[in-house]
């Protein structure tokens, strides 16, 4: 059974009213009455004035309350001072959606602001949803519904377009009118009062006319609800997305447009990666690679193979594809050994392939034929520049032939102008990406590479802490942090810090603190010559800066030199500095060792995050580094790993063997699970981490704290949720076999499929309210791919054949207290108790995650589930509005 979407009277309005209509001239209320009329709007559509009795022939009436019928839809452009009074009548009429156009809240000091404050109050008071204030509207072309002031009117499409800027709304919609381009819907978020991203995004996803989103970002308020909705949404659709504010001139500029929280660019570049959204830099970048996914674009790799008739054009299109980390392939040697069979002595004889400049379509045919047959190319771009001999149109021809099986992603440039201009429409006829120089065809090669290598990163699904690692002493650790905190210290001395690591299994360094220089040579003789010597102080970051290491101490007399040199230089040059003494370290002797530095930074946006570099003393310099949003698995540090300049030198260098690469990924896992499982750690560096064939070692830490408390939701500091491994139980039923329960993960898709594919009809009519027999594709990944948030599903598994017996979940409603919950067992394993099992398992994880409601829809005739529901605490009522169908409830906690 489809449930309607809570949004359904915002988005698909069976009636719409405009406060504020107006037939003054250039009137925000007159251009949104004719863009209603000339959208030819297919509901009603009342105008409130009490100024007019009609607005350019609608009725109208002079308040909310005068409408003999409530409409679905309320859209407000009247002065800012009274929308929290409309918005208070609507709720007290039972109207549940409301676009605000109006401006003057928060972007005009603190009057407005308290405006906002009074519209978000009775908002929630009332129960209405609400798009804006200060925004352009919302339009949905295929409804005749544009409550928007832009003078362009969209086209019925299929892409899904939120914008925090009504501006670029506009500018796309110009020119998408004059591209032919088409919309499913068009929302400008404005302040963002109550509907942000998330909510759109999820009525998107349910949406079958919009096909891929597009979102034009500025700023993220709650990260964990975007980052849900978003990761959810690239699951099943494409997802593209600008995000501005990438320097900090821009930055600014977005903070005094919305109000919205701007995190660091790399880090929210690192969040898009995770949720499987494709990130570009222009609106000409976002519609070139929208165009690709229509037309079954899909790189499988990221080598790039380019054939010309022209040896500069190809020289850009590498120039351009190594700025982007794109590598031209290197070609087989039985490909070459075609090329030199069909080609003229004289071309290139590697990649790029240049033709030479004579180059006919015959040419152009055998070049890309055996280039797109190599296993060694993931797509090719194709380049012509019309010289003497060049037939341009001819080439183009012999390109679409080939394209038609090439099985691989093929671009065309076809430099110029006139000549070129017929074999250019040839291509966008045949829907192959086409233009006017080599440049953008690499970048959009690179977008869409990306697209399908973010996918592959939104299907993992890492656990808190990593199942196939050795335990770490979470209790340990956090006696040291509740240590410090209770004597108000958030700055870890540099043991303390190493301890915390060892206690998450990092090898370290290991170190003690001399307070005289008579205890730092009895330290050095006891742990053996050569030591490291370091100034320990709870005010200095970089000792090296202050004078603060000596390395390589060789013996006592030394020992104690170094600890009155270290003492008095630093008090020299930092005198404000408190200092604790010298902490003594063997000399760590790692003759192949590479220096690297792992780290944690707080993202005002996104929570913590790790980073990943180049170490040593050059780290700000160098700046090398790569940020992933924890948690992480091996996979996901291998990514962040490769994704740095560093990863060149970690393999064999200079006769150095390569590093121990599975024991940087563990430390990289560590990391993650420091960061899931201590959320009052704020920043983190370990840095120098020493790699060699060996392993690693931690020989510099340093841990600063915030003083937070826990919530009572686990992993909320955090902007993805953890696997939650802790949900896993082993249970054995009454016929003896053992089962595991445990949440849903994205490698369950097939069985899934198969569970619900051999359900019986009654079983899935009972279920789905449907005789559903097969899953789609985009729901079985919207049922397996889940975050564990919003929405917590439990699956039953065989422990000896690894079958689906069962699965529940629940999906949190919008008031984010209160949840909604489905369950079905297979016909097999019916009356075996598994049902009440992974009910009372679900029930208390929705009471661990704070819900205060369980909610669930059932047939009327469905006695037997009736009777099970009531037994478990439920109280059961008929459906008001539907007489088969009975609602249950079940109090989770008291109010």
């Amino acid at each position: 059974m489809q449930y309607e979407h809570y949004l359904k009277a915002m988005f698909e309005p069976q009636s719409v009213a405009i406060v504020g209509a107006s037939e003054r001239p250039d009137s925000i209320g007159a251009v949104l009455v004719r863009n209603m009329l000339d959208a030819q709007f297919k509901g009603e559509l009342h105008a409130i004035n009490p100024k007019h009795k009609a607005v350019f022939g609608v009725p109208c009436v002079a308040r909310l309350e005068d409408l003999r019928k409530r409409p679905d839809l309320v859209v407000i452009c009247t002065p800012a001072r009274t929308v929290p009074g409309l918005i208070d009548e609507c709720g007290r009429a039972g109207i549940k959606a409301a676009i605000v156009i109006s401006a003057g809240f928060a972007e005009t000091g603190p009057a407005g602001a308290e405006l906002l404050r009074r519209t978000r109050t009775a908002a929630k008071r009332g129960g209405v949803r609400i798009i804006g204030p200060n925004c352009l509207g919302l339009m949905r072309p295929s409804l005749g519904l544009n409550v928007t002031f832009a003078r362009s009117s969209g086209k019925a499409g299929s892409i899904g377009l939120i914008s925090q800027s009504g501006a670029v709304c506009t500018a796309l919609l110009d020119w998408a009118q004059s591209n032919g381009v088409g919309f499913s819907s068009v929302v400008s978020l404005g302040a963002s009062v109550d509907l942000d991203f998330g909510e759109i995004l999820d009525y998107m996803i349910a949406d079958p006319k919009t096909e891929s989103i597009f979102m034009y970002i500025e700023g993220i308020r709650d990260a964990r609800r975007f980052m849900s909705a978003v990761r959810a949404a690239a699951r099943v659709k494409p997802v593209l997305a600008i995000k501005v504010g990438r320097h900090p001139a821009g930055t600014r500029a977005v903070a005094s447009h919305t109000g919205a929280m701007v995190g660091e660019d790399d880090v929210f570049d690192a969040a898009l990666r995770r949720a499987g959204v494709v990130r570009l830099a222009t609106l000409g970048q976002m519609f070139s690679a929208a165009n690709a996914l229509f037309t079954g674009f899909k790189p499988a790799g990221k080598r790039l193979a380019v054939v010309t008739n022209g040896g500069g054009p190809a020289v850009m299109a590498a120039d351009r594809a190594a700025d982007l980390g794109i590598p031209l392939a290197q070609l087989a040697p039985e490909t070459l050994e075609v090329l030199s069979r069909t080609l003229p002595p004289n071309w290139s004889h590697a990649n790029p392939v240049d033709l030479i400049g004579d180059a006919d379509d015959a040419r152009y045919r055998a070049a890309l034929e055996a280039v797109l047959a190599d296993p060694n190319v993931d797509g090719v771009l194709t380049l012509l520049t019309p010289q003497a001999m060049t037939k341009p149109t001819a080439v183009a021809e012999a390109v679409i032939e080939v394209a038609k099986t090439a099985g691989k992603p093929l671009m065309t440039s076809w430099m110029g102008c006139e000549q070129v201009r017929a074999a250019r429409a040839l291509f966008e006829a045949a829907h192959i990406p086409t233009f006017r120089s080599p440049e953008p065809a690499v970048e959009l090669f690179h977008h869409i590479s990306s697209y399908y290598r973010n996918q592959q990163l939104l299907r993992h699904a890492p656990a808190s802490l990593a199942q196939d690692l050795d335990p770490p002493s979470v209790e340990s650790a956090r006696l040291v942090i509740e240590t410090a905190l209770s004597e108000r210290r958030t700055v870890l001395t540099e043991m303390e810090s190493k301890a915390l690591l060892a206690a998450f299994r990092i090898p370290i360094a290991q170190t003690v603190v001399a307070r005289s220089a008579t205890e730092a040579m009895v330290y050095a003789e006891e742990m053996g010559l050569p030591v490291a010597m370091k100034i320990d102080s709870p005010d200095i970051t970089h000792k090296s800066d202050v004078g603060g290491v000596r390395l390589h101490v060789d013996n006592l007399r030394s020992v104690r030199d170094c600890w009155q040199e270290l003492m008095a230089e630093v008090g020299r040059r930092k005198p404000e500095a408190r200092l604790r003494g010298v902490s003594i370290e063997p000399m760590v002797n790692k003759r192949n060792a590479r220096e690297l530095f792992v780290g944690v930074v707080h993202d005002e946006v996104f929570g913590p995050v790790i980073s990943f570099g180049h170490g040593g003393t050059r780290v700000e310099v160098l700046r090398d580094r790569a940020v992933t949003l924890p948690p992480i698995n091996v996979e996901l540090a291998r990514d962040a790993i490769q994704r740095t300049r560093v990863s060149q030198m970690l393999g064999e260098y200079r006769g150095m063997p390569a590093i121990d690469m599975e024991a940087l990924e563990r430390v990289l896992i560590r990391v993650s699970e420091m960061v899931c499982e201590l959320p009052w750690i704020r920043e983190m560096d370990i840095n120098p981490l020493l790699v060699d064939e060996s392993g690693c070692v931690a020989v510099d830490a340093r841990i600063i704290l915030a003083d937070v408390q826990p919530t009572a939701t686990p992993y909320s500091h955090m902007a993805i949720h953890p696997y939650p491994a802790r949900l896993e139980h082993v249970v054995t039923l009454p016929n003896g076999t053992r089962t595991i329960i445990r949440p849903i993960r994205p490698e369950d898709s097939d069985r899934e499929a198969r569970f619900v594919r051999e359900l019986s009809a009654e079983t899935r009519y009972l279920r789905f309210m449907s005789t559903i027999k097969e899953l789609p594709p985009q729901l079985l990944a919207r049922l397996t791919q889940i975050d564990y948030d919003r929405e917590m599903a439990l699956v039953a598994v065989g422990e000896e054949d690894d079958e689906q017996l069962g699965v529940c979940r629940y999906v949190v409603n919008p008031d984010g207290e209160s949840c909604e919950f489905a369950i079905v067992i297979a016909d097999a394993w019916q009356r075996q108790g598994l049902a009440r099992i992974m009910m009372n398992l679900l029930i208390e994880a929705a009471r661990e995650r704070g819900l205060r409601v369980m909610e669930g829809v059932f047939l009327a005739n469905n006695e037997r589930m009736l009777r099970f529901v009531q037994s478990l605490g439920f109280h059961i009522n008929r459906d008001p509005e539907d007489s088969s169908l009975v609602n249950g409830e079940l109090l989770l906690r008291a109010s």
